[in-house]
């Protein structure tokens, strides 16, 4: 099988507008595409800085209400750095502590739809 990446993952929002910018601006994504397709539908895609993988925003699927993401997890080297990054621009988690476990460390928040995510430094020593 010649499956090798995520290419995008389809996050569930309310207000297109409003996601795009906490995406960009409070995140840091970059925004790849805004445009339309289809009939009413717009089409917004995003991408973390130096990742492969990208996010669309959408808000047209029945069975995917705004803010039924949970779980997604977010990679980066520097968990300190990141974190002070993402305070610095506004961005609010759900715990006081770092979190770790085996696998590595990090913390929680959700974007303005509800949708849960994880900023995470993984251990280099774990499997």
């Amino acid at each position: 099988m010649a499956l090798n990446n995520l290419e995008v993952v389809s996050v569930p929002v309310s207000d297109q507008d409003r996601a795009k910018r906490f995406y960009a601006d409070q995140l840091g994504f970059t925004v790849v595409m805004d445009g339309t397709f289809g009939e009413d539908m717009r089409w917004v895609m995003l991408q973390p800085p130096g990742s492969r993988t990208r996010i669309t925003l959408v808000n047209w699927f029945d069975t995917m209400p705004a803010g039924s993401l949970r779980g997604a997890v977010l990679g980066c080297d520097d968990l300190e750095e990141t974190l002070a990054e993402l305070d610095a621009r506004g961005v609010s988690f759900h715990e006081e502590k770092i979190e770790e476990a085996p696998w590595g460390r990090w913390k929680t928040f959700d974007d303005p739809d509800g949708n849960g995510w994880i900023v995470q430094q993984n251990n280099p020593d774990f499997g």
